[in-house]
C-alpha cells in the first residue's frame, strides 16, 4: 500500500485503556508518524485522532472525563481534524450506551450502543464474539476505498452500535443478527473491529485513514486552548 505523502501525525489517543502499543504499531505500517499522547497540548497540533480502547464503555467515559478529553476530542473534531475510533473506541463516539446501567458517550455520531444479542435461534454463537468475520459495504467511503466487498475484520466485543441516522452506517456485520461494524459521517468513523488485528484488510483501513489525515488532504488549524 502506498504511504500519504506527506506523512501525517496521527495521535493514539492515550486514556489508559487499550491497546495503544500495537495500534501504534500498526500506523507506522503504514507510513503514519504515530504518537501515543493524552497531552492536550500534543493532541492540538496532530492531523488525525484514533480512539482505541478495550474494555467497559462507563469507565472509558470517565477516564475521558478525568483527562479533561471530553471536551477538547469535541472540540477539534469541531475543527476538522479527522477521527477514527477502534472497537470500545468506537462505540465512545456515539451519544450513549446502555452497558453497566448506562453512560453517555461522546456524542460525535447519532445513536446508541447496545448488548449484541444473537438470539435463540443461534445457539451456537457465544458472547463475546471473538474472531473474523465479514463487513459488507452498505455505501461508498473514503475509509474503505479500495477494500474488497466483503472485507474480513478481526472483532472482539459483546456490545454493537445501534445509529439512528441510516447514513452513519458505512458496513455491516452478521453474528446471528446484523450490526453497524463500520460507521461513519464526514472526518469522524469508527470500526467495531481490531484493525490492528486485521492483517492486510486492517492494514489497508488504517492507511485510507492517514490519506484522510494528511496534511495536503485536511488542513486543519491549532484548535486555541
Amino acid at each position: 500500500m502506498t504511504p500519504p505523502v506527506p506523512a501525517p501525525t496521527i495521535a493514539v489517543v492515550d486514556h489508559g485503556m487499550g491497546n495503544r502499543r500495537s495500534v501504534e504499531k500498526a500506523l507506522e505500517r503504514v507510513g503514519v508518524r504515530a504518537r501515543i499522547t493524552g497531552d492536550h497540548d500534543e493532541l492540538r497540533t496532530v492531523d488525525g485522532l484514533l480512539v482505541p480502547g478495550v474494555g467497559a464503555f462507563p469507565a472509558a467515559m470517565e477516564r475521558l472525563r478525568a483527562l479533561g478529553l471530553v471536551t477538547l476530542l469535541r472540540d477539534l473534531v469541531a475543527g476538522g481534524t479527522p477521527l477514527l475510533g477502534a472497537c470500545l473506541g468506537m462505540q465512545l463516539l456515539f451519544e450513549r450506551s446502555v452497558e453497566h446501567g448506562g453512560a453517555e458517550g461522546l456524542g460525535l455520531l447519532p445513536g446508541e450502543v447496545v448488548a449484541l444479542d444473537p438470539g435463540p435461534a443461534h445457539p451456537q454463537l457465544k458472547l463475546p464474539h471473538i474472531g473474523w468475520n465479514e463487513v459488507r459495504w452498505e455505501r461508498p467511503s473514503p475509509i474503505s476505498a479500495g477494500l474488497p466487498d466483503p472485507a474480513t475484520f478481526y472483532h472482539v466485543h459483546s456490545y454493537v452500535p445501534r445509529p439512528s441516522a441510516p447514513d452513519v452506517t458505512l458496513g455491516t456485520s452478521d453474528y446471528g443478527v446484523p450490526f453497524a461494524s463500520v460507521v461513519g459521517r464526514d472526518h469522524v468513523f469508527g470500526a467495531q473491529f481490531h484493525p490492528e488485528k486485521s492483517s492486510t484488510h486492517g492494514l489497508a483501513m488504517l492507511a485510507n485513514f492517514a490519506r484522510l489525515c494528511a496534511p495536503s488532504a485536511q488542513p486543519n488549524p491549532p484548535v486555541p486552548a
